[in-house]
């Protein structure tokens, strides 16, 4: 079926047998996630093949159709940044900066808590934010203890400041890739539209820490000096394979600036680097290096794409961007607020990556019911979309605090932190994560309502 016989045949579909096997297969699925009994990437890969087998995408469309299928630049991105980090790793820089930033904090626990805080949301939005709390939180217990204060505050404020942080770029957080892979933004686009609200945000979360831990966090002088003593420099444990890799990586940042200049997309900047590393890093054996990519991550992606795709041809993503559109009476800032507000309040509940997979050609499908002339960039990136684009964004990221299963950076803190013997409840992490959602949320509504709509 040609893509244009497909488009049409997602008309003609709605509300028949296949609409109902594919919404049944992606809600159930969805639900089955939710509930954490089975692996997700098990659940979206038996989905994404009941699809296949059911015929509900065929598999040309599932593996080569930008409409329906598999998105390979938010594939490729991720693993070409994932062999980059697992390249990294070894090389003890995250160490490096955690004990650097500690001692720059003379040993104060509160000092500390707020570079680490700024240190993260930094590191998430260059890197990656499950990489980056992965990185840091074990260097975080080790200072706390020698410190002798409590790890708990440390990591739920890493937690939080790595999804805002995240929400900076494009390679901050998994929704950006799969955003900017569908609207064709770039690198810079979010630099110029999303960094700025993010920086107010940091500044927001940074007098928020002083507020709530500036008297909690207390610590003897002896101990400050046990910070002092530490000599980060032992934490390099291949300064060699160190300078590649900054290079490297400087030249992936460098490129993820210019990809529009060049017309490269991020995935073939993020490969590019991945490739150039591994030549330099001289291994011989890149089996272990491979290896450790996150490919049940890669995988759920895939599979969930199938899924979405599925979706599409049957036309229920056309008839909830309908719905949608009713619902706001095409008022696009009443629109652009729905749905900032409510992937926020669906992101602290779902996982948002299945969550934005869902929503990106809903809105897709309400630019061409409202603009049905265009197509391509001028449809993608029609300038009254794009308050809608960055409301997504915003919702989506921001959302993954509301609870510890909202972002997959908390997921990774709060199993880290009870492996290390200190529990965090699902309620003690509402009890600060939630908080600090509403709040980012109304700095993000703030924002794209002066910006976009009352100074435009």
């Amino acid at each position: 079926m040609a893509h244009g016989e497909a488009v049409q045949a997602a008309q003609t579909l709605v509300l028949d047998s296949s609409f109902w096997l594919a919404c049944g297969i992606f809600f159930v699925a969805l639900a089955i996630i939710i509930s954490e009994k089975i692996h997700k990437t098990v659940v979206a890969l038996f989905g994404a093949s009941l699809v296949l087998v059911l015929k509900l995408l065929e598999q040309h469309e599932a593996f080569h159709l930008e409409e329906f299928g598999v998105d390979w630049n938010v594939i490729f991105l991720l693993i070409g940044m994932m062999t980059i980090i697992n390249l990294m790793r070894p090389t003890g820089f995250f160490e490096y900066i955690a004990i650097k930033s500690a001692k720059v904090g003379k040993g104060d626990p509160l000092r500390i808590m707020v570079i680490f805080a700024v240190i993260t949301a930094v590191l998430s939005a260059l890197l990656d934010n499950v990489t980056t709390v992965l990185l840091l939180a074990p260097v975080t217990l080790l200072i706390a203890d020698a410190l002798e204060v409590d790890p708990i505050p440390y990591l739920l404020v890493e937690a939080l400041a790595s999804n805002i942080g995240g929400t900076a770029t494009l390679i901050g957080d998994p929704p950006n890739i799969m955003i900017a892979s569908k609207a064709k933004l770039s690198f810079l686009d979010f630099v110029i539209h999303l960094t700025p609200v993010v920086i107010v945000m940091m500044v927001v979360f940074v007098l928020l820490i002083k507020l709530v831990f500036g008297k909690r966090l207390k610590t003897r002088d002896e101990l400050k000096e046990r910070i002092m003593m530490m000599d980060e420099k032992e934490a390099i444990k291949d300064p060699v394979m160190l300078t590649k890799s900054l290079v490297v990586l400087s030249i992936v940042l460098i490129g993820f600036v210019l990809h529009g200049v060049f017309h490269y997309e991020p995935a073939t900047i993020a490969l590019f680097g991945a490739g150039l590393l591994l030549l330099l890093s001289g291994t011989h054996e890149p089996h272990h290096v491979l290896a450790e990519v996150e490919w049940p991550v890669i995988f759920f992606f895939i599979g969930l794409f199938i899924m979405v795709g599925a979706m599409v041809k049957v036309g229920a993503i056309s008839l909830m961007s309908q719905k949608m559109l009713a619902l706001t009476q095409g008022n696009l800032f009443a629109t652009s607020m729905v749905i900032m507000w409510f992937s926020a309040i669906a992101s602290a509940v779902v996982d948002n990556i299945p969550y934005v997979a869902t929503m990106n050609p809903l809105v897709i499908d309400m630019a061409r019911e409202m603009w049905p002339e265009l197509s391509g960039k001028a449809l993608l990136q029609h300038p009254d979309l794009m308050p809608i684009w960055w409301s997504l964004a915003l919702g989506a990221c921001l959302g993954g605090n509301g609870s510890p299963i909202g972002a997959s950076a908390n997921v990774i803190v709060v199993g880290m932190a009870e492996k290390a013997g200190h529990r965090i409840s699902f309620m003690k992490f509402v009890a600060y994560g939630v908080p600090i959602m509403f709040l980012t949320v109304f700095i993000s509504m703030i924002y794209v309502w002066l910006r976009y709509y009352a100074l435009a």
